[in-house]
């Protein structure tokens, strides 16, 4: 019970910290296209990596969304089975399919590591920023584990529930 208690409380603490760099993310993406509209309108003076840097930011903001999205277990989804079992079959349902989810973010995450590591990828830079690319691609294998996480709680309480459900 007190592993599970602990996977609990580092799956919370870690979507607390998903969501506060989600937040800065997005104030920051916002400040610097406003400053970008500024600039370019007003002085003739557009900031030339504005584009790159918002492009990156967003990416970063839609996969650490994914993973909250994972956490609070509203990805799309059919439920027409789910609502035709019991709620132990619902318990049931959900640790297979929780099961089967794990694996794939894991499969994801190790297939991302795998392109990230390459030499040719380690080589790029970014057209306006000068910046190496690695960096922004190392978020994906970084937002699966996240993910992982998230769905390795989510598979725990399901298996608590399914103790616990009537049959």
């Amino acid at each position: 019970m007190l592993l599970f208690q602990a996977i609990q409380s580092a799956d919370r603490r870690l979507a607390g910290a998903e969501r506060v760099v989600v937040m800065a993310l997005t104030a920051l993406m916002t400040c610097i296209m406003m400053a970008q509209v500024v600039l370019r309108y007003f002085f003739s003076a557009p900031l030339f990596w504005a584009e790159e840097i918002a492009v990156q930011l967003l990416v970063f903001i839609t996969l650490v969304g994914l993973s909250l999205l994972v956490r609070a277990g509203e990805l799309v989804t059919i439920d027409f089975l789910p609502r035709a079992l019991s709620p132990r079959g619902r318990h049931g349902l959900a640790v297979v399919l929780g099961v089967a989810f794990l694996a794939l973010l894991g499969f994801v995450a190790w297939l991302g590591w795998a392109w990230i590591v390459r030499p040719d990828v380690q080589l790029e830079i970014g057209a306006t920023t000068r910046l190496p690319r690695w960096y922004t691609y190392a978020l994906l294998p970084g937002a699966m584990l996240a993910m992982a996480l998230h769905q390795f709680a989510g598979v725990l309480r399901h298996l608590r529930d399914l103790a616990g459900a009537p049959a």
